[in-house]
């Protein structure tokens, strides 16, 4: 399934083209969104919410036009903004609340909700603060706070562990993990820092020069095309890596007795070519198991590309 679906979509901005016949799939679950400065993060979020009008294509967000919906759309969309958008000499459960009747909330349904999704951001206690007093963290918390009050479907993160200590970002990355998993939000989160994305997303596209540049979930980006196996050896190294590189695998990378192999393409039996080599060089194969790439593996992989 999926909660967006992006078709040809291109957008400009005079003569200045954000986004180039984009096409795809956002799916549901927890997203993470990567990309340079000006690869076209923030306009497809913009464009997403309806308030950027596309040159060519289409987007539609949960099932909805966003060309043409665009308010129906924000009314099931939360926004947590990388920018402070607190209002100056309002405490946090009027602003809370207030965010709710712009949603479309009754008065005394958006005051209920403000002080429940308050006390789950852990502001319960300095719900009546004004929000000018709160520190960075806590500023954070209540932007994710305004974005929960009206029960979005999708919820938009836009550097959502921006200013944050080791602690808070701990927090931060927990509250959004329990969002996408346990409370059946779908969740897009949009950051340059790559552990937040693998701490918290199932699936991440990155984008480069507005367009998409890799896509796909993260187990499978991050699961590379070499094994990683664990090698006793009987001989000097030299002996089994020479038989792989005979057999036309590449030696990526050797620590102690651990080496990292790209094997041959169409190797369809990656145990028996360990166990040749193995044979061949009089080495003792102890193990093997795929490597598995970082995030920053496959990003830097795609911007190459």
């Amino acid at each position: 399934m999926s909660i967006a679906n992006l078709s040809h979509l291109t957008v400009r901005y005079g003569r200045r083209t954000a986004i180039s016949d984009l096409t795809a799939e956002i799916p549901d679950g927890c997203v993470g969104l990567l990309g340079p400065n000006g690869a076209g993060k923030t306009t497809l979020l913009k464009t997403l919410l309806g308030f950027v009008k596309p040159s060519g294509g289409s987007a539609t967000v949960l099932g909805l036009d966003a060309n043409r919906e665009g308010i129906k759309i924000r009314q099931r969309i939360g926004l947590m903004p990388e920018l402070d958008c607190h209002i100056p000499r309002m405490n946090a459960v009027t602003f809370v609340a207030y965010a709710g009747e712009l949603a479309g909330m009754p008065a005394r349904h958006a005051m209920r909700r403000a002080h429940e999704v308050l006390e789950y951001c852990g502001l319960g206690e300095a719900r009546y603060r004004d929000v000018e007093t709160y520190s960075t963290g806590m500023k954070q918390r209540i932007k994710l706070a305004q974005a929960l009050v009206h029960g979005p479907r999708l919820l938009l993160l836009d550097e959502p562990t921006n200013g944050l200590d080791p602690s808070g970002r701990r927090e931060m990355l927990g509250l959004v993990r329990d969002i996408s998993h346990g409370k059946n939000v779908h969740v897009i989160v949009s950051s340059h820092l790559l552990p937040d994305i693998e701490e918290t997303c199932d699936s991440v596209i990155v984008l480069r020069g507005g367009q998409v540049a890799q896509q796909g979930e993260m187990q499978a980006l991050r699961a590379g095309d070499v094994l990683q196996i664990d090698v006793e050896l009987a001989a000097p190294s030299a002996a089994f890596l020479e038989a792989v590189q005979k057999r036309g695998g590449i030696v990526v990378q050797q620590l102690g007795t651990r080496v990292t192999l790209s094997l041959p393409a169409g190797t369809a039996n990656p145990a028996r070519f360990l166990f040749e080599v193995a044979r061949d060089s009089a080495a003792q194969v102890r193990g093997f198991h795929p490597a598995t790439r970082s995030l920053e593996d496959v990003v830097m992989g795609s911007m190459n590309a």
